[in-house]
């Protein structure tokens, strides 16, 4: 059986990481979603118990996908849930660069692995904080995200026009 771990800040979860999730989910006998709070991406519109509260709800369907929170290095998660690989989106260049670094980091002080999985090219432009900001100023965002997070976003915002 083999177990791999997704970590990120989602906030919130859009239809790329929906992309990945399926995706990993398909290959990997087991996926555990790790939500974190980022302290270099400032503060977040989700709190770590509303994004687990979301990602449940948009992966309610894949019984082989489970969420956590965690604080601190994802290394130290990956090994208590017994990943057996850390799984990591690419979008672009830039996003293989950094993840590049931070894998090989990883690997260095914990032997853990990242395997890469590229996005599909018409959702590599989603990222969540473009999605806060549009819909922060009132722009739609329905088209980015799940319909759960739409609505949390609408409700969280105060626009009706999602």
């Amino acid at each position: 059986m083999t177990r791999v771990l997704y970590p990120g800040s989602f906030d919130p979860v859009h239809n790329g990481h929906v992309e990945l999730i399926e995706t990993a989910a398909r290959l990997f006998d087991e996926v555990v979603v790790g939500t974190l709070m980022n302290p270099s991406k400032g503060g977040g519109l989700f709190t770590l118990e509303e994004r687990m509260e979301l990602i449940d709800e948009c992966f309610a369907h894949l019984a082989n996908v489970s969420t956590m929170m965690f604080d601190g290095l994802v290394v130290t998660l990956a090994q208590q849930v017994g990943a057996d690989f850390i799984v990591k989106g690419l979008r672009a260049v830039s996003d293989f660069e950094a993840e590049l670094q931070m894998a090989q980091t990883n690997l260095v002080i914990s032997g853990m692995h990242t395997i890469f999985l590229p996005t599909a090219s018409r959702r590599s432009f989603l990222a969540s904080r473009l999605i806060r900001e549009v819909s922060r100023l009132g722009g739609d965002v329905s088209e980015m995200v799940p319909e759960p997070v739409s609505r949390r976003l609408a409700a969280k915002v105060g626009s009706s026009d999602r």
